[in-house]
């Protein structure tokens, strides 16, 4: 019934002047509209809702993820516009954070402003 409709994500903010600048400005996303309750933006098609909440409580799991060509390069570039990727004790991850899973593929978190865990991965192919 909905496999053929565009899903739409949504992730909570505490404040939009920090969800606008992080998600359009160092993220690169595009606004496609702004109200009282929340900012859209483009995710390559993909509508992300970032609405406004009074109260916040991060997960400890990632919310939302990109899949992307080259990990290595996107991390060198979001670090040089200030981001901080995550490091865990326990997943051994190279000097960039990038953590290799054992089939191959290559993950990376880091967080918003309101501590929800993003992430990125370059999937292993074939």
């Amino acid at each position: 019934m909905l496999s053929n409709k565009k899903l739409k994500a949504f992730l909570p903010t505490l404040d939009y002047g920090k969800a606008k600048q992080f998600f359009g400005d160092l993220l690169g996303l595009t606004i496609l509209a702004e109200d009282k309750f929340a900012v859209e933006f483009d995710a390559n098609g993909t509508h992300l809702r970032v609405t406004k909440v009074e109260k916040l409580t991060p997960h400890t799991f990632t919310v939302l993820g990109w899949d992307v060509d080259d990990l290595e390069a996107c991390v060198r570039s979001l670090k040089l516009k200030g981001l901080v990727f995550e490091r865990y004790d326990f997943l051994s991850q190279d000097d960039l954070g990038i953590w290799t899973a054992p089939g191959g593929t290559k993950v990376a978190w880091f967080k918003d402003p309101d501590g929800n865990l993003l992430s990125l991965s370059e999937i292993k192919a074939g």
